[in-house]
């Protein structure tokens, strides 16, 4: 018997995807979001989740994200009270489609007051900006009077070369595109593509130690969106994490031996000359394989 896998970097963050379903369509998201997408937890699938967060015994983060988890409101404000009341801190990435005028942002805000950690509020061409109001800023203001700490989260337009990449969690100010998901269809063709062969790491996800993974409404496990290590309605976390196995998970494994690059050697996979970035190879390489590895590539929403 092998001797049990104690991480140097335990895992510190649980992200829930409440819900695929978003009001928007945004060229560059990563899990398709949009107002026809399916999948949303329940508040028992939050519980099931915090329960297993708590057992596991290294969460310090909850955040609920989606799509848009204001959507849901009701079982998101439930599941960040009892998420709060375990003790985590708790955070929301959201668009802020609700803050409409002051008096509403604040109405939609109060219940979250002393609860929230963490507003992350996504600003930037890809989020309502054609619509005449300025959402994020309404929705700063409001949060600010609360005494809610928020920030903006900023995707820069394709050919922005200059803007800092995003690594784990997109950090404030301006990031830019990853071509995964609706990006790796609908953006991926406005930068100039590079040759595939150099696409031999993974630049911007912990694959061997993760601190933060992301759990959907189907229990899915995802060290990176749409590459699942596991079920959490299926397996505990706990275990999950306990025998994590890296280089044997049929995408992680080749992603660390060398990246995007290396999934296609290993696999045979045919493929373009040149791609937009690691994570548009990645992403091509992943779909060519869904039939493949049905249970480690999912779910469907992740792949439009």
């Amino acid at each position: 018997m092998s001797a049990t896998r104690i991480p140097s970097k335990p895992l510190s963050g649980l992200h829930l995807l409440l819900t695929y379903e978003c009001n928007y369509e945004c060229d560059h998201c990563f899990v398709w979001g949009g107002p026809s997408q399916t999948g949303t937890m329940t508040l028992e699938t939050v519980e099931h989740i915090l329960a297993q967060a708590r057992e596991l015994g290294s969460i310090e983060w909850i955040y609920f994200e989606g799509g848009e988890a204001f959507l849901y409101f009701e079982t998101m404000s439930a599941g960040i009270r009892r998420a709060k009341e375990a003790g985590f801190k708790v955070g929301i990435v959201c668009n802020s489609y609700w803050a409409t005028t002051d008096t509403a942002a604040l109405e939609w805000l109060k219940p979250l007051a002393g609860l929230v950690d963490d507003l992350s509020i996504s600003s930037d061409d890809y989020h309502g900006s054609n619509e005449g109001v300025n959402y994020p800023e309404i929705a700063r203001r409001a949060a600010q009077q609360l005494d809610i700490p928020v920030d903006f989260i900023s995707v820069a337009e394709p050919e922005a070369v200059d803007a800092e990449g995003a690594t784990g969690q997109i950090p404030a100010g301006e990031s830019a595109v990853v071509f995964r998901g609706r990006a790796a269809d609908v953006l991926a063709s406005r930068v100039e593509a590079r040759p595939w062969e150099q696409f031999n790491e993974c630049p911007w996800e912990d694959l061997r130690e993760p601190e933060r993974v992301h759990v959907d409404p189907f229990g899915n496990l995802h060290i990176c969106q749409g590459i699942s290590i596991g079920n959490l309605l299926e397996r505990p976390l706990a275990d999950i994490m306990r025998d994590y196995d890296a280089d044997a998970h049929p995408i992680v494994g080749p992603l660390l031996a060398g990246g995007p690059a290396e999934i296609v050697r290993r696999y045979g996979l045919a493929h373009d000359e040149g791609y937009a970035d690691h994570c548009h190879l990645c992403y091509k390489a992943r779909c060519a394989l869904r039939e493949r590895f049905p249970d480690e590539l999912t779910p469907d929403q992740m792949y439009g």
